[in-house]
Parts: structure tokens; C-alpha cells; sequence
């Protein structure tokens, strides 16, 4: 981690040996270096993913910093597991307002610490600034797969299942909780929600065992819609998908009863970090018993076919017309 502007307290250096080293696998070195040294085992391939996280953006920036750390770590491992990746690595970059005191960036480290122990991951290094800005992450995931068995974006044929992992709309609403709405909604459903918008759960035993099912994949960080889109442009293909297939939480349908119209929504909320994934109708039993083996459940939401673009149906076959189908930056 190279030098940069430093806060009060323990300073750059300080904050990166007391808080970062313990966290630095054998690659690492500590964190006494600048770079890192890093093996891959013969007949595999690294696979490598990077995203970014700003406060206000794509969290609230009262939001606890040990959640912030995970959900920052876990949507990385999310674009891992999309590929059919296991994780193995990180690299961190952190741009923090000098506000930001060593308890704040103890407790990052902290949250960082316990998905390591969960994931099975270990950092490699990185960078620390200081910036006048809003709190700025940058994480890099480092994977490991099987030559050949990457699961890519193209890839989805004609006549394919659209599956997706999980339930679908739960961040979407959890953020719309934590901003004051859906205020009627019973407290055990109000905090399933928050957790699933602040704590996503990334499908990293599942996506290995993808390989060989899936014809393509990705996961849900725009929108379903969104990121359904991205597989049908890369495979040449197009997509329809069933609304009232959208398998929901039950925390979801206590509001959708109320605002039956914000079924929509769901489908182009984003943050959901669930797998998406087109398999050949061969495939049903081997996703039945993923599903089963992992109390994980996999529901089909639609087909591939030729054309292109996504359409979202209703129970009656027609299409709805959504106003955008999912969160972009620009």
C-alpha cells in the first residue's frame, strides 16, 4: 500500500500494520511490500474482477463501516462465482475523508476479517488515500477455475431455461426501508430486508458447481432485466421472462400485497447478487439437485430464443413495459 495523505491517530502505516497486515495471506507478505506474489495451480486460470462502492451511491453513508467493508468484499466475490470461479484473493484500495478516524477503519478491518474466515479469502495489498470527497472503495477479487470451465456472459442458446438463484427484489426494497418507506411492514420483515440491501449473499458454493451446466452467466447487480440483457447481447440471442415466475421473498409479497403494480420493480431494482443463468432443459434435474444440496432455491423464469433484447410478460403472455430495466451510472 503506497504512501498517501494521512489522518490523525495512527497515521497510513499504522492503520495498515495494525489493522490490514493481520489480514495479508502468505502472498501478501505482510504488506511490507508493493506488490505481491501469487501462484496459480497448472491447468487453471486466474480469474480476476474489480468494483467500486462511493457512500451515498451504493450505500448510505450512516451505514456501519464492517457491513460496508463486507458488501464490499461480497459483490466482488458475486462477479467471481458468475464465472464459476472459487475465490481465493484481494486487493484493496480505500479513499477515506480524513473525518474518518482509526476507530472507523478498525472496524472496516474488522468486517473485512470475518468474511475472510467465511469465504475462505486472504488480502494481498493495496493502496490508502485521503480524499475531500465521499468515502471511496476499490476492491480487486482474485479466482481460481479450471481451464476451459469459466462460465462466460455468451454462451446462451435458443431453446435455453433462464434460472436465477435466491429471491429476487429483497435489496431494492431494504433500501427503500432504510430511506423511511414501507413503514406499515412487520420489524422481522423490515430487518430481512435492510440486511439483504446492506449484506448481500454471494453464491460462491454454487457458481463452481455450475460449470458444465450453465451455457452462460452472471449475476444480478444492475436488475434482472439489466443483467439478462448483458447475456443476450453477448450470445446473440433474446430473452423473454415470466413476472409472476419471479420467485420473491415472503417479506416482498407483504408489500407487493398492498402495491400489487411494484411487482415490476423487482426486476429492475439490482443489488439482488443472485446468480443468473441459462442451462438447456437437459439440465433441470442437475439444478434440482444443486438446489436441494445446497437449501438453495433455483427458480426458472424464462427462455432464450432468437431475436435479441429482453421482454418482461405477465400472466397472460403480454408485455410489460418497464421504464428502464435496470441501474445505470450515466
Amino acid at each position: 500500500m503506497a504512501q498517501g495523505l494521512t489522518g490523525r491517530g495512527l497515521g497510513e502505516f499504522g492503520r495498515i500494520r495494525q489493522f490490514f497486515a493481520p489480514l495479508a495471506g502468505p502472498g501478501g507478505l505482510g504488506l511490507t511490500d508493493d506488490a505481491a506474489l501469487l501462484e496459480c495451480p497448472p491447468g487453471h486460470r486466474l480469474v480476476i474482477t474489480v468494483d467500486a462502492m462511493v457512500a451515498g451511491v451504493h450505500y448510505l453513508p450512516d451505514d456501519p463501516p464492517d457491513l460496508v467493508a463486507r458488501k464490499l468484499l461480497r459483490v466482488n466475490l458475486s462477479d467471481l462465482a458468475a464465472m464459476g470461479a472459487r475465490p481465493r484473493h484481494y486487493l484493496l484500495t480505500t479513499a477515506l475523508p480524513v473525518a474518518f478516524g482509526d476507530d472507523w477503519v478498525e472496524r472496516f478491518a474488522s468486517g473485512l476479517a470475518a468474511d475472510q474466515r467465511e469465504f475462505g479469502v486472504a488480502l494481498l495489498g493495496g493502496d490508502s488515500v485521503a480524499t475531500p470527497g465521499p468515502a471511496t472503495f476499490s476492491l480487486t477479487a482474485i479466482g481460481e477455475v479450471v481451464a476451459g470451465g469459466e462460465v462466460r456472459r455468451a454462451g446462451a442458446k435458443p431453446g435455453d431455461r433462464v434460472w436465477v438463484s435466491g429471491t429476487i427484489g429483497d435489496a431494492y426494497l431494504g433500501l427503500a426501508v432504510l430511506r423511511g418507506g414501507h413503514a406499515g411492514l412487520d420489524p422481522a420483515a423490515r430487518a430481512m430486508l435492510i440486511g439483504r440491501f446492506q449484506l448481500p449473499e454471494p453464491r460462491t458454493l454454487l457458481g463452481p458447481r455450475l460449470v458444465g451446466i450453465a451455457h452462460a452467466m452472471c449475476d444480478v447487480s444492475d436488475g434482472l432485466l439489466a443483467d439478462l440483457g448483458h447475456i443476450c447481447e453477448a450470445s446473440g440471442v433474446g430473452a423473454t421472462v415470466s413476472l409472476p415466475a419471479l420467485p420473491v421473498s415472503a417479506a416482498a409479497r407483504q408489500i407487493l400485497a398492498g402495491d400489487p403494480g411494484l411487482a415490476a420493480r423487482l426486476a429492475t431494482g439490482g443489488d439482488d447478487y443472485e446468480l443468473l443463468f441459462a442451462a438447456p432443459p437437459a439440465a433441470d434435474e442437475a439444478i434440482g439437485r444443486l438446489s436441494a444440496e445446497l437449501r438453495l432455491p433455483i427458480a426458472t423464469v424464462g427462455t432464450i430464443g432468437p431475436g435479441d433484447g429482453v421482454r418482461l410478460l405477465d400472466e397472460a403472455g403480454r408485455e410489460i413495459r418497464v421504464d428502464s430495466t435496470g441501474w445505470r451510472h450515466f
